[in-house]
């Protein structure tokens, strides 16, 4: 894959540090070190490695990944490894894609309180899913469901939602049989937006009692709780968006899917088309249109960019995929191999790690990841670059009399 002419990391070596300046008492210690670590990203200031290709001895120097989830270079590699841990666990039935949304009213609310806000979509919406299949008027099962945290829209702006994806069908109540949904139709999406929309708002209102949430700006009066209840009110009349796309084609189409959306960020490299005195202009999809028009470009100031970019940078500590229903991570082994073995289906055969062993006295020689440049050999770690060492700033003047 060619590596892109313009990187994020690009505009924050260039123009960070006059952002972090004029934004001085208004970037987050969290926001800062994104910053700091996708500007440092594979540069020697992280060390990294020599290596040798085995067929044409060519050498390479390749330097550390910053490994930061914000960071458009590092996610690559950390979906591949989440995704061949998914691939064994991918059952042989049908897949539905939902999304479920917030009204701007609450998204707004949301850009104020991040942690509290994201983790009732997340919550909300699969306990939506959960009590809808298990009801039997509707399935009557157990459901399991992966669950993706996005807080943007395709121009950056803020747009919380969360898109899952959900087998079709789930565990009867007793758990001795599998329970498949109709081909093209998992749940009503009408229903899953009238519980949907009742969670979000108890949940809100449990949180504004609970005194968790915080107003600024404009919302300030929403600490009152009569103006609160009142803000809420109008948002019960009106229709909540639960999307249910078309069914995947099978299950190696929802690993292509999520290979796509698990470890997706705010904007990648590959759609930055140039930075200049204008700003920086890169590449956008308008939903409203279809067709031809769809694709546009948008222009943003550097500083707008760089702020919309930061918007996204999730709370220390939130997690942005989780499993709910038998794919909980306490049961989610036992549930799939259970699952399996209903379906008649093979179990997967993840036991081939170790099938080449080099003798107990032989230690693997260390591979690079990315192939040779030269002649796409495999490269050989033949030794290592310490990280660049910064001096510390000297002592001020009490500490050198004393």
């Amino acid at each position: 894959m060619p590596v892109p002419s313009l990187e994020v990391a690009d505009i924050f070596r260039d123009h960070g540090a006059a952002w972090r300046a004029a934004s001085a008492g208004h970037i987050s210690l969290n926001q800062f070190k994104v910053m700091s670590a996708i500007e440092r990203c594979r540069t020697a200031a992280l060390g990294g490695h020599v290596a040798r290709c085995v067929d044409c001895a060519h050498e390479h120097i390749a330097y550390n990944s910053c490994r930061n989830r914000h960071c458009p270079k590092c996610q690559a590699g950390a979906a591949k490894a989440w995704l061949a841990a998914r691939e064994a666990e991918l059952l042989p039935v049908r897949y539905f894609h939902l999304v479920f949304t917030l009204p701007k009213q609450i998204a707004d609310i949301a850009y104020q309180n991040k942690r509290e806000t994201y983790n009732l979509l997340m919550r909300a919406s699969a306990d939506t899913v959960i009590k809808i299949a298990a009801d039997p008027k509707h399935l009557g099962v157990r459901a399991g469901m992966i669950s993706v945290l996005h807080t943007w829209g395709s121009a950056m702006t803020h747009h919380p939602h969360v898109h899952m994806i959900v087998p079709g069908g789930g565990l009867s109540a007793d758990g001795s049989e599998w329970i498949a949904c109709r081909k093209n139709f998992f749940l009503s999406v009408r229903v899953l937006s009238l519980l949907y929309q009742r969670l979000i708002l108890e949940g809100l209102a449990k949180l504004h009692k609970a005194g968790k949430l915080q107003f600024f700006g404009d919302h300030a009066g929403l600490i009152d709780n009569t103006v609160f209840d009142d803000f809420l009110a109008p948002l019960r009349k009106i229709d909540w968006v639960v999307y249910a796309k078309e069914p995947f084609a099978g299950p190696k189409a929802v690993l292509a899917y999520l290979s796509r959306y698990t470890h997706r960020i705010a904007i990648s490299n590959s759609r930055l088309i140039r930075v200049d005195d204008q700003g920086v202009t890169f590449r956008v999809k308008d939903y409203r249109v279809n067709g031809p028009g769809r694709h546009k470009t948008m222009t943003l100031a550097t500083a707008e960019f760089i702020r919309r970019f930061l918007i996204h940078v999730l709370p220390k500590g939130q997690h942005r995929i989780r499993h709910y229903g038998f794919f909980g991570n306490g049961n989610r082994a036992a549930n799939i191999a259970r699952i399996r073995q209903l379906l008649g289906a093979k179990t997967s055969d993840q036991d081939h790690a170790n099938n080449d062993s080099l003798g107990d006295t032989d230690e693997p020689p260390r591979v690079l990841a990315i192939p040779c440049p030269c002649c796409g050999g495999q490269l050989i770690i033949i030794d290592t670059i310490a990280p660049a060492q910064h001096p510390r700033a000297p002592p001020t003047t009490a500490k050198a009399a004393a």
